[in-house]
């Protein structure tokens, strides 16, 4: 083994284990085109591309390109509904697909939701692709073990999301992880470290493990994720035009409802103070929380509107108070949730209420400007929220309400700070991205080895 080979191996940087392009149409846009390459000569890759600048069809043509490669099937997994929205895209591009449900494979490229992989045997395919591959940590322990156990041995694998971890770049190891590069512990104790310097993660005496950069770390950990990641939140980031990616003006407006109880013990309203408060004041303003949605929803009656919530209470209540609208809850079957789904991405249905557990990843509703929302500590959950209809494609303003409570403003405040965070992330990202791309290396050592004469 060469001396820089070594280095490179010691620092993580691996090369490629993939191949040059086989197939390269000519509706993907010359950043798409960009991502593509890189992604396939990679072989096991992630994009990272914000919503709307074709994943779909990126993830479709590195398929295909994997397809004639190998002459094998190549499975590619979404979250609910949107296999739907993949089948549609491939007869848009003329790229052929298959929906796939029971495990019975087609040639080619199949598609089939993240619930139904137990129908399906690894050795059967070439590659794979997680679309939306952020909602892996929303799975449960079993489900999450399935989807890595199986995609662990795939020579080609891909990985597209708008962003693995919008606040927190510790889960970028779950994406390091399913692709077969450092494990998630592996990357905490080579980048990471905690207060307790120890291995440990999760709780320690009833406290979150809360890891950090080491000082020296913060460079090398970065060119680490640029050797398996690409990420973009605009082509500009790429060094290419952003003429027909500007998106229209987003309007975020907060809503101060007044409660009409008060919490045990107090003469006037004051914020919540831990979880525990918090979510009994969710409880207590459901009422006049989803009446203000109502409302908000009731003064547009011929805009579509999405509705997110994330109680059973709260969903049934706006189903109740919003007369033209549509639910869809936890215990709908899996059909019905995608019936749902497509009529109000087609327009069929005025006002949707989901949670955004069930439907914040991967769908378009380009057609919808107006969302409303009650905010929590997820901020993953609103920036998806948001972007199923805040996104590349849309054409006109998007509105977005946020109701909340005096109570609640605890939430909202760490909200707006996981916001601040993952921008800062993403930032990070694309800058080190960006020196990792223009990066030349001077010193190819030329210079043969002298042997000391004392020797």
């Amino acid at each position: 083994m060469k001396y820089e080979v070594f280095l490179n191996y010691k620092s993580q940087l691996y090369g490629n284990h993939g191949f040059d392009p086989l197939w390269v149409p000519d509706f993907l846009f010359d950043f798409q085109h960009s991502l593509l390459e890189w992604a396939l000569q990679k072989g096991r890759a992630a994009i990272f591309a914000d919503c709307g600048l074709g994943k779909t069809p990126m993830q479709l043509v590195w398929a295909q390109n994997v397809v004639q490669k190998t002459n094998r099937p190549v499975l590619i997994l979404t979250p609910l509904a949107v296999s739907h929205q993949t089948i549609q895209e491939g007869i848009k591009f003329g790229i052929e697909c298959h929906r796939c449900n029971d495990g019975a494979l087609r040639p080619g490229i199949n598609v089939t939701n993240y619930e139904r992989l137990h129908y399906f045997n690894r050795n059967d395919f070439a590659g794979v692709v997680c679309d939306e591959s952020s909602i892996l940590k929303s799975f449960d322990g079993a489900r999450r073990k399935e989807i890595t156990e199986f995609t662990r041995k795939m020579k080609y694998r891909l990985l597209c999301t708008a962003t693995a971890a919008p606040n927190d770049f510790i889960e970028l190891g779950t994406s390091s992880e399913a692709l077969g590069y450092l494990g998630y512990m592996d990357m905490l104790n080579r980048f990471f470290k905690n207060d307790q310097n120890n291995s440990a993660s999760g709780r320690m005496y009833g406290e979150v493990i809360k890891w950090r950069l080491k000082g020296h770390a913060e460079t090398p950990f970065w060119q680490w994720v640029c050797s398996w990641a690409r990420a973009c939140r605009k082509p500009s980031d790429l060094g290419f035009d952003d003429d027909r990616f500007v998106l229209p003006p987003l309007h975020e407006n907060e809503h101060l409802v007044k409660a009409m109880t008060l919490p045990d013990g107090y003469l006037f309203e004051v914020p919540a103070r831990d979880l525990r408060e918090q979510r009994q004041e969710r409880r207590r303003t459901i009422q006049e929380r989803c009446e203000k949605v109502a409302a908000l929803v009731g003064d547009h009656h011929s805009e579509q509107a999405l509705v997110w919530c994330h109680l059973n209470d709260e969903g049934n209540i706006l189903e109740k108070l919003i007369e033209d609208s549509v639910q869809i809850a936890g215990s709908d079957s899996d059909d019905k949730k995608e019936e749902r789904f497509i009529a109000f991405a087609n327009g069929e249905a005025r006002v949707l209420v989901t949670k955004p557990k069930i439907g914040a990843w991967g769908l378009n509703f380009q057609r919808c400007h107006h969302v409303t929302f009650f905010p929590s500590h997820s901020y993953e959950q609103y920036y998806q929220g948001v972007r199923r209809c805040w996104r590349f494609g849309q054409t006109s303003p998007v509105t977005v309400d946020v109701v909340t409570t005096e109570g609640g403003q605890r939430v909202m405040k760490n909200m707006r700070r996981k916001a601040v965070q993952a921008d800062e992330m993403f930032t990070r990202l694309v800058e080190f991205m960006g020196k990792e791309l223009s990066l030349v290396r001077s010193d190819d050592y030329t210079k043969a080895e002298v042997r000391p004469a004392w020797l």
